[in-house]
């Protein structure tokens, strides 16, 4: 049994394998336990494995690959036009052994251990401020019900926090109950700050070691937790022919819904890593919001375009222009240069 390529749909605990000889006929189809995969491959020679690259996919990318083998990682809207009927285990494998031969299929690169735990640390980062939303709005609220209002933002709640839980003079408005209750949700506001700046210092200090970092962030609308995003997330910029596809890649295009010569175009596509997409239209915004206020290189792209296009519609224009740059710096290791950007 001579196996060429091998279609592995992973799993938590059970794994199936699909495998094929060079002419394509079914030569291998078996299922794994957790603990008995690492052992099989490292007595099958060398082949191609492909793998979707979802969960614990980089993980098992690194491991086969340690063992001779050429692992690919596909994105499942990708493998999934190859499923020809009911979906299960066999019939994923089958279709992910005929993905990854396919010559115009789309591969995702390996991330290496150092960028999986610089992700983790956004992943994490991106969890405890929305848990931090959460406690706020629910603080603000239950302060609102006692007619203790303030201005929006964080700070501004903190300095309402300050005011009325000061055990000096406390605010005679909140009930000894409600002070109870509402000193949980303060402590865990506290907390939740304390641990988001912990996160935050950890990204500068890897943003000041890496030098691609550093020339993404002199980018307008990109800084120090944007950057190390976009250096961990796509690890070879090559893989993109151009900006242009890069942000496609990210989603910032038109979705389309063409046939012959009507064209339709509708909202943008949110393909790609919506993390990423996200970081981009804010720091966008932010950059569109700056312009308004004082005049910038990118003054009059801005300016221009808001007389014509709704502001949320420029924020993800500019958010495309951006990654086109981003792609332009690491694809040839220029720096930012911003009236080179304002004409581009």
């Amino acid at each position: 049994m001579i196996v060429s390529t091998i279609g592995l749909d992973i799993a938590k605990s059970v794994f199936q394998i699909h495998g094929v000889d060079e002419t394509c006929e079914v030569v291998l189809t078996r299922r794994f336990k957790r603990r008995k995969l690492l052992p099989f491959f490292a007595k099958l020679p060398s082949c191609l494995i492909g793998i979707e690259a979802c969960a614990t996919a980089h993980h098992w990318a690194l491991e086969l690959a340690a063992l001779g083998h050429e692992v690919k990682l596909m994105p499942p809207a990708s493998v999934r036009a190859y499923i020809k009927r009911s979906k299960t285990d066999a019939a994923d494998g089958e279709a992910i052994c005929e993905a990854v031969s396919r010559p115009s299929m789309r591969f995702v690169p390996v991330k290496s251990p150092e960028q999986q735990s610089l992700l983790m640390l956004h992943r994490t980062r991106s969890l405890i401020v929305r848990q931090r939303t959460m406690a706020a709005n629910a603080l603000r609220a239950h302060l609102a019900e006692l007619g203790l209002v303030t201005n929006p933002g964080i700070r501004n709640l903190m300095k309402l926090i300050a005011r009325v839980f000061n055990e000096a003079d406390p605010d005679p408005a909140v009930p000894e109950m409600a002070q109870i209750a509402l000193s949980v949700l303060v402590r865990r506001l506290e907390e939740l700050d304390t641990e988001l700046r912990t996160l935050e210092k950890e990204l500068d200090n890897w943003h000041r070691r890496n030098e691609t970092s550093q020339r993404l962030a002199a980018i307008p609308g990109i800084g120090v937790i944007t950057a190390p995003a976009l250096v961990a997330t796509v690890s070879d910029i090559h893989a993109f022919r151009s900006g242009r596809q890069f942000a496609a890649w990210l989603g910032l295009v038109p979705r389309q819904n063409s046939s012959g010569d009507k064209v339709r175009l509708g909202g943008i596509s949110k393909q790609g890593d919506r993390y990423l997409r996200r970081l981009l239209v804010i720091g966008a915004t932010a950059v569109i919001r700056h312009s308004r206020r004082k005049d910038t290189p990118m003054t009059a792209w801005v300016r221009g375009m808001l007389e014509k296009k709704p502001a949320r519609l420029v924020s993800v224009a500019l958010a495309n222009k951006t990654a086109r740059v981003v792609w332009a710096l690491m694809a040839h290791g220029r720096s930012y240069h911003p009236y080179h950007a304002a004409l581009s």
